[in-house]
C-alpha cells in the first residue's frame, strides 16, 4: 500500500512524461499538442496574473492570455526541448510580459509625440519612414532602398505577420488612430492592443530586417 507522497510522486512524474512528448511534438510543429498543452497550463498562468485595480475595465488575464496563446504558437519552435518541464514557467514569463506592455501602455494615456512630428501628409512616405524607424532600431541595412523597394518590404513584412498583428500595426501606425478606436476596429480591450502592437511590432522588426540584407 503506498502512501499520499508516493501517488503524488508517481502523479507528478507522469504528468511531466506527459508534457515532454507533447512539447516534442509540438516544437515539431503539431498545433494539436500545443494547444494541448496550452489547455493544461494556461488557466494556472491566467491565475497567477496579478492586475492592478486601476487597469481592470480596460485589461482581463483573458485578453493577455489571448495574445499569450498567438505567442506561443509563433515561438514554440525555438523551445527547448530539453526544458520541457519548465513549459508552464515559459508561458507565465510571455504572459507576465505581455501584461507588463499593455499597463506601460494604458499608464502613458497620451499618443508619444515623436509620432505626431514625424508622420508625414503622403501615405506612402508615412510607410517609408515607418519602415526606417523600425529598421534603426535594430540594424543599419546593408544597402540604399529606395522608396518603393522600402514600401514593397514593408508590405510583404505585413503580409507574413499573423492577420490581427498586422491589423493592429496598419490601424495605429499607419494610419495613426488611437488605441480606443483600434480597439474597437478589432475587437479587443485597450489594454490587449498595446500587447498585440509591441508584439507585433517585434515580430515585424525581425522580418523586415531579414528581408533588408543583402
Amino acid at each position: 500500500m503506498s502512501d499520499g507522497k508516493d501517488e503524488t510522486s508517481i502523479s507528478g512524474s507522469l504528468s511531466g512524461s506527459a508534457d515532454a512528448s507533447l512539447v516534442t511534438q509540438a516544437v515539431k510543429d503539431d498545433r494539436e499538442a500545443l494547444s494541448e498543452l496550452l489547455a493544461r497550463h494556461g488557466p494556472a498562468v491566467e491565475r497567477s496574473l496579478q492586475i492592478g485595480r486601476p487597469f481592470r475595465s480596460l485589461v482581463s488575464g483573458e485578453d493577455v492570455m489571448q495574445v499569450t496563446y498567438l505567442e506561443a504558437f509563433l515561438r514554440i519552435r525555438h523551445f527547448d526541448t530539453a526544458r520541457s518541464h519548465d513549459f508552464r514557467a515559459w508561458l507565465a514569463r510571455i504572459a507576465q510580459n505581455n501584461l507588463r506592455d499593455a499597463i506601460r501602455g494604458l499608464e502613458r494615456r497620451r499618443e508619444p509625440p515623436v509620432r505626431q512630428r514625424l508622420a508625414p501628409p503622403d501615405a506612402d512616405e508615412s510607410r517609408a519612414v515607418f519602415f526606417d524607424a523600425m529598421i534603426a532600431t535594430s540594424m543599419t541595412p546593408s544597402r540604399v532602398l529606395g522608396r518603393a523597394e522600402r514600401i514593397a518590404i514593408l508590405d510583404a513584412a505585413l503580409d507574413a505577420l499573423p492577420p490581427l498583428y498586422a491589423e493592429v500595426i496598419r490601424r495605429y501606425d499607419l494610419e495613426e488612430l488611437p488605441i480606443a478606436a483600434v480597439a474597437e476596429i478589432v475587437g479587443r480591450s485597450p489594454g490587449a492592443v498595446h500587447m498585440l502592437r509591441q508584439r507585433a511590432s517585434e515580430h515585424l522588426r525581425e522580418i523586415l530586417c531579414s528581408m533588408s540584407r543583402v
